[in-house]
């Protein structure tokens, strides 16, 4: 997988995210998705399959336990993206 699908995938979830909280929060790849963003668990899901649409792959809900920030999110997007290729 190239670069520039890891950084469509970060913009697409960046652009979401931005959508999702009413916060003026600056998203960057450090920032926590429940801390900083709070995101709850309907956002998440809501994201989810959002992506899952966008790149047409599945996400187990058991891998999002370790995510964390929106770097983790697009890490696990795209180890997914890239196997199911």
């Amino acid at each position: 997988m190239t670069d520039s699908n890891y950084d469509e995938i970060m913009q697409l979830l960046c652009d979401r995210l931005s959508s999702l909280t009413n916060s003026n929060a600056q998203i960057s790849p450090e920032t926590n998705l429940i801390s900083q963003l709070s995101i709850d668990s309907i956002k998440l899901l809501n994201l989810i399959m959002e992506v899952e649409d966008a790149f047409d792959i599945s996400i187990p809900i058991n891998a999002l336990a370790d995510v964390q920030t929106v770097r983790e999110l697009v890490d696990l997007v795209h180890k997914i993206k890239s196997v199911s290729q």
